[in-house]
């Protein structure tokens, strides 16, 4: 009987507030946002979205020419370190200031670069949020298709698999992943680009492997990994399938 008072308590809640949208906006070139994603941004209210503390905020550049001139927007900057305590109290904050919007009855359009639940970071406000308020996903171009696009390289047929690394693994890690591996799609390559290097030059894969940084934007690079810059930006990935040479 409690839970279920419960849950119409939550219900109630729900229905006297305000609606968070999480909003996916594809890799960069806003001609890849969807045509849902376009309607929800230009006419929100209140608008959410990360930023690099200090920094504008890339997911705000895609959508700005969409964002209504009058729209509130709330800023949550969010430091880029290894430790998970400052970013986590970032979202924390955002949470709470989003929240008062929505108690007030105003929807919330929370931007998100790529797709929301793909390495997005909008998955650690709806695991603060959704509980007490509702909360629809609306998902994005993944930068993965993109950067498969840009290069020409097909990733996965038929019976085929994908595998998803992210950069950080540690070396021996990754070496074993990409061994067991058809088709691979390395993330957040950054800092760790000579690493991820090294341990595919050592398994012989170097010329099945393409360099991918800044996908659908202007700066855009598409390079074989042999060519690819000595330095990785945050937004850049490699990917490797061993079936045949991308290039031919």
């Amino acid at each position: 009987m409690a839970s279920a008072y419960a849950r119409h308590t939550v219900e109630l809640d729900q229905a006297m507030s305000g609606k968070l949208y999480g909003v996916g906006l594809g890799p960069g070139d806003p001609e890849l946002m969807t045509l849902r994603a376009h309607r929800l941004i230009s006419g929100a209210s209140v608008v959410a979205y990360p930023a690099l503390a200090g920094a504008a905020s890339f997911a705000r550049s895609i959508a700005a020419d969409v964002i209504p001139s009058g729209a509130r927007e709330i800023v949550m900057d969010v430091p880029m370190s290894v430790e998970r305590a400052p970013a986590q109290a970032a979202y924390d904050k955002g949470a709470a200031e989003i929240a008062v919007a929505l108690e007030s009855g105003d929807d919330v359009i929370c931007l998100c670069e790529g797709d929301p639940f793909f390495y997005g970071s909008f998955m650690y406000l709806f695991a603060r949020l959704s509980e007490k308020f509702d909360v629809e996903v609306v998902p994005g171009v993944t930068s993965i298709t993109t950067c498969a696009a840009r290069a020409g390289m097909p990733l996965a047929a038929r019976n085929e698999r994908l595998t998803v690394l992210p950069g950080p693994l540690p070396e021996d890690e990754l070496r074993a992943r990409i061994e067991g591996a058809e088709s691979v799609a390395i993330m957040k390559v950054g800092r760790h680009l000579a690493k991820i290097r090294g341990v595919i030059d050592g398994l012989g894969l170097t010329e099945h492997a393409v360099y991918v940084e800044r996908a659908s934007l202007p700066e855009e690079v598409v390079l074989p990994l042999k060519d690819a810059p000595e330095k990785a930006p945050y937004f850049s990935m490699i990917l490797l399938t061993k079936g045949a040479d991308p290039w031919l």
